[in-house]
């Protein structure tokens, strides 16, 4: 593969997998409440931590970018992501899963902005329309992806 669309095709492979899990866990909450004893609208909790996560960590995003190279960012990104997906398939209740969704929200909120900075830096700004291409709809697929996701992985 060309290396102008590998580095495109991995920013957008990241913010498929973070646009995906945000829509993933919605049509799976009554099956996860079930496991873990406890209401399904208890579990909105779940969903405002992921989301207040993103809403704390975006702005702070570029500072980090800044401070340690957008690069270095955006890897331990998907690791914090990463890390916080595993804690959520090993979550035993509640709080635990709050927790590891905030974590995986963290690592969300560094990944796309970040994700895009590293594109921005990287690649000449002749070629710069053709690599937003291919980031663009990997990303816009897991909006759309997401719910159809989780419900195998339910079922």
């Amino acid at each position: 593969m060309k290396p102008e669309r590998l580095l495109p095709l991995i920013v957008a492979t990241a913010l498929f997998i973070e646009n995906m899990d945000s829509t993933a866990i919605a049509t799976s909450l009554p099956v996860i409440a079930v496991d873990l004893g406890v209401e399904p609208v208890a579990l909105k909790l779940a969903l405002t931590t992921y989301m207040l996560a993103l809403a704390v960590f975006i702005p702070v995003s570029g500072w980090v970018a800044g401070r340690w190279g957008a690069r270095p960012t955006f890897m331990a990104a998907i690791g914090v992501f990463l890390l916080g997906s595993l804690g959520c398939a090993v979550s035993g209740s509640l709080g635990e899963l709050v927790a590891a969704r905030f974590l995986q929200g963290m690592g969300g909120a560094m990944m796309v902005p970040v994700g895009r900075l590293v594109l921005l830096r990287s690649v000449p700004r002749s070629e710069l329309v053709r690599a937003l291409s291919w980031l663009t709809i990997p990303a816009l697929m897991g909006p759309m992806l997401g719910p159809v996701l989780g419900g195998f992985i339910t079922t």
